[in-house]
Parts: C-alpha cells; structure tokens; sequence
C-alpha cells in the first residue's frame, strides 16, 4: 500500500513491517505526532491509516461521488443530527460516511428509518460538514415548505399578525431557511423578487449572481411580510422604498443583514446584505495587497492627517478595507468617529454615528459635530455632495486622518471628481494623500485549479502587458478553474481584491493644481511605478491566485 510504502521507506516502519500485518501501521499516539510533523504526510493520509488499522473502510470525501439514491434513504434531519452522510448502496448495503465510530446510536436509527444493512466507513469530519451541506440543501424542502404556505394562509390578517406566530409557522421556517441556506453557500446577497406568475430567488456568491428556485406568486406576501417585521420596517407601506436591519440567529452564531425594498410593478424586491463580522479582515497584510501597494498604503496610515480615499463601483470591497484600516489605526491612545449610512459593520472602541436625514443628521452636519468631539481619525461614509467632501478635506488639512470612499473607475479619475463637486484644486492637491481603486475578482479555487496553456495570440497580446511590470510571460504558470466538491463545481471559492493606488506626490499635487484631466495624472502616476488595475489582476494571475478569464471579466 502506497502509505505504508511511505512509512517504510522514511524509516517510520521496518520493510519487514510493511510486508506483514497492516495494524502495525499506526502503533500510538507519539507515532501519530511524529507522522503529522512530516510534510509527506497529510492528516488525510494519516485518518486512513487510522481506518486501515481499525479494519473499516475510509473514504475521502474531496474526491469522492456522493449517490444521490443514498442520500434519498436518510433525512436531512437525521443526517444533520449525528453528522453521518450516506454515501452509496450496495446489494442492499448503505455505506454511511461517520467522523466517529463510536457512535453506535446513529448507526442504528440509520439502520432503522432505511431498513437497510448499515457499514460505517470513515471520513474526515470537515469534509462531511461540507458534504451535509452540499447534499442535504435547506432549498430541496422549500417546495414542501411553501405548499404549507398556501394551504395555512387565509388573508392578510394572518399575515399582519405574523410576529406573534410560533417559530415553526411554514411562512417562519420558509423565511429562515431562505437566510440558513445563503450563508451556508457564502452568499453576500439574498434577491427575493416578484415577477408576474412567480416569486424567485437568487443569491449572490463570489459576487455572480445564482437563480437558486421559484415559488408560488402566493406565498409572495406573507414572505414580504415577515422580512419586514424582521427588519422592523413599516408592513403597511408599499409604495416607497424602506431600509431596515435584523439580526439572524439560526446559523449557530448571530449574523447581522442589511435589507432594503424597492417597489415594481410586480410587488415589492427585496435584497438582504449578509454582514458577517467575523470574515472582515482586521489585518491590512489581508486585503491582498502587492508588496509595493501595501507599502505605500501603510506609509499612508501612518500619517497624522490627509485624507485617504478609496474607491469603485458598489459591491467592490470598499467597506471591507476601510474597516481593516479602521482596527490597524484604532488605539487606546486615538479617538475614532465614523458617519455612515447604514453603518454596516459594528466595531468595539469606535464611535460610529448612523446619517439620518429625516432628523437632519446628514454626512456634513455630522461632519461639523464630529469636528467638535475632538477626533484623530474620521471616517466618512461616502463623498456625495460639495459641503461634504469640503468639510472632510477641511478637516485633513487641520490634523485629522480621513478616510472615505468615493464612486469612480479608477484613483487618477477620484480627483478631478473632488474637483467637479466644487472643491478648489489646491484644497483637493493639499488634503490627499492616497487613493485606492478596488475590484474583487473570484480567488481560483486551490483544490483543483490546474494549469492553463494560452493560445500564441493571447501571449502575444499580453508580452507587452507583462513587460511593463517586469514579468516574463514564458516562465508564468498560468491556472484556470476546473470546478470540485469544495467549490461547487465552479472553480472558484472566495475572492481577492485587484488595487491600483495612487501615492499623491509632488508631481501629482502639481498636476492636479493645473486641472489636468484623470488620464493625464494616470499617465505621469504610472511613470513614478504606479500599477493600473489591469496591471495588478495580470499580477495575481500570474501567481495563481485567479484566472486571466475572471480579469479580464471584473475589468471588461
């Protein structure tokens, strides 16, 4: 057998050992440590040997065909209960994946709801979390879920009422399971939209939007209803659209979503924001940064005051590295304050304000209360309007640290925006310090990217590209997605960010006091090193991180 192979040839074991009993393979636990302190061994490796000792067969479930007919025999409820996973059936055999084989329970009331002869076999138990989750979706009992709907629904009463109902009401468990789902595929966007004859949803994961099922036009209101009592918005209002917030506590820990509606012609859409706090980055090292861009961004924060701003299209990043920024510059000894709408994340020692406008609590009137409580470091949600952007530069240029964001293509173009909002050029030229363009790209999936070939024309095309920033297209292993178990079968898991930042310098001060256009500071900052967004996302594809066809999709 090839691990024990292994173990021999390394000296774990004597040949003689290899060529006898297999049970000799792990003796105990100083010989399980020594086996994981060996890089050649994985603990994959090391849990069939485990199984091999023990006389049970094992199973790995990275690349193993779960049968659908299996999984048919058992309920997801059962299943989830003692983390088993059915695997195959086999002469009237079911093969049930367990991470323990002294659970003996699970064996038997697997036994007993399918009627079948039971044979444990051995897996590891992240891999089965993943393939209870894969294979026992939440979605697959809607459809039951939704009939209960209709047949339970008898008007609008019922629905208004629908916060006092038990939590296994069918509108209660459709709505949860809705929320349960999207945070088991890492969504960051639940879509729950009216069409005519119809109700569909779609999540948003790895920033591409999935169509995952439709239901019936009549359980429509009752959904409608429910979020919005969840997010304590006004039920009766249809007309115009409404914010709202709720915290969702069905997924093992609390998760914060931000909801909003917007009415259409077919009823009212509903988007829900998946605010997971615990997948914010607090480490500037962790927003994939290039070595030369993290340098000048530190260099950045580390200044007193100027402002930093960052920049892209909604949905790109941007909150995620001001609030890793936020916990790197935040200190016993410095007074943070921050004005958003909505605040999205809630961070400890921080004063965060929410705008307001119907109180009057708009960015710049917070701004001016915010300058009088004595701030280090401000944060303003977004750039929006002139007395904004006026005050938050006002506020750089007498020893406050400012960060914002701003909605523009790329760094150079932020600039002559601030300008085109009415702010004098000198003020724009004196107050900045760094800009940061973002996108976020689909990060390939390190369980089965394999290498890419590209054709002569397309290496052809982008000599030139890589030449500009030092790489040698002939020695770069290009990856692309392939698509597994761990990543859906889409070849992607997660994301990175692309960056292009801009340093203001002399030069760049100079420009912008001129009123250069955004291509003509793009032009003199490259000149001093700085890398475009195209040039960044060629980099990360040629370390591996994501595929040249997810760039050139975030980049057009």
């Amino acid at each position: 057998m090839l691990l024990t192979q292994i173990l021999a040839n390394k000296g774990f074991i004597s040949q003689e050992r290899h060529a006898g009993a297999p049970t000799d393979v792990v003796q105990n636990e100083l010989f399980a440590i020594r086996l994981l302190e060996d890089k050649e061994i994985t603990p994959i490796q090391l849990l069939a040997a485990r199984a091999e000792r023990l006389h049970v067969p094992f199973a790995d479930l990275s690349e193993f065909v779960v049968s659908k007919i299996a999984v048919a025999q058992v309920s997801a409820d059962l299943a989830r209960r003692h983390s088993v996973i059915p695997l195959r059936i086999q002469n009237n055999e079911l093969f049930l994946g367990v991470s323990s084989l002294t659970n003996i329970l699970a064996l038997d009331e697997v036994r007993a709801a399918s009627g079948l002869t039971v044979h444990p076999v051995l897996v590891d138990p992240e891999l089965l979390l993943e393939a209870l989750q894969r294979n026992y979706r939440l979605d697959d009992d809607l459809g039951e879920v939704s009939s209960s709907i209709e047949d339970t629904s008898s008007g609008v009463l019922e629905l208004l009422e629908i916060d006092t109902v038990a939590n296994d009401a069918p509108i209660v468990r459709f709505v949860n399971a809705i929320i349960t789902q999207a945070i088991q595929d890492r969504a960051s966007d639940i879509h729950i939209e009216p069409g005519e004859h119809d109700l569909r949803i779609r999540y948003r994961i790895d920033g591409v939007l999935h169509e995952m099922q439709r239901e019936s036009k009549k359980i429509q209101p009752g959904v409608i209803s429910r979020i919005k009592i969840m997010s304590e918005m006004d039920i009766a209002e249809r007309r115009k659209p409404q914010d709202g917030r709720m915290t969702f506590g069905g997924f093992g820990d609390s998760r914060d979503l931000r909801v909003a509606t917007l009415p259409t012609v077919w009823g009212e859409t509903i988007i829900l924001r998946i605010l997971d706090n615990g997948s914010v980055s607090h480490s500037i090292s962790n927003l994939g940064f290039l070595k030369q861009n993290q340098t000048i961004f530190e260099r950045s924060i580390t200044k007193t005051s100027g402002m930093i701003l960052v920049t892209g299209p909604t949905g790109s990043g941007k909150s995620t590295t001001l609030y890793a920024t936020l916990s790197e510059v935040s200190t016993p000894q410095v007074n943070v304050i921050t004005v958003e709408d909505p605040v999205e994340y809630r961070m400890a020692n921080i004063k965060q304000v929410q705008v307001n406008p119907r109180a009057g609590l708009t960015f710049a009137s917070a701004l001016r209360s915010i300058l009088r409580s004595d701030p280090d470091v401000i944060l303003v949600g977004e750039i929006r309007d002139h007395d904004t952007a006026q005050i938050a530069m006002e506020a750089s240029l007498t020893g406050h640290l400012v960060l914002s964001t701003l909605h523009t293509n790329n760094a150079p173009a932020s600039i002559t925006r601030l300008i085109e909002l009415g702010v004098e050029p000198f003020m724009v030229a004196s107050s900045i310090s760094t800009v940061i363009a973002q996108r976020l790209a689909r990060r390939l999936c390190p369980n089965c990217k394999a290498e890419s070939e590209l054709s002569e024309a397309m290496a052809a095309s982008l000599k030139s590209d890589y030449a500009a920033i030092n790489i040698n297209i002939d020695g770069i292993k290009f990856m692309k997605p392939v698509g597994c178990n761990h990543c859906s079968k889409t070849g992607y898991r997660g994301r990175l960010a692309i960056h292009e930042v801009l340093e203001v310098t002399e030069e760049i001060a100079a420009a912008t006091m001129s009123r250069l256009s955004s291509g003509e500071i793009s032009k003199i900052a490259m000149s001093q090193g700085m890398l475009s967004l195209r040039q960044d996302g060629l980099a990360k594809a040629a370390m591996g991180q994501t595929s040249l066809e997810e760039v050139f999709r975030v980049l057009g």
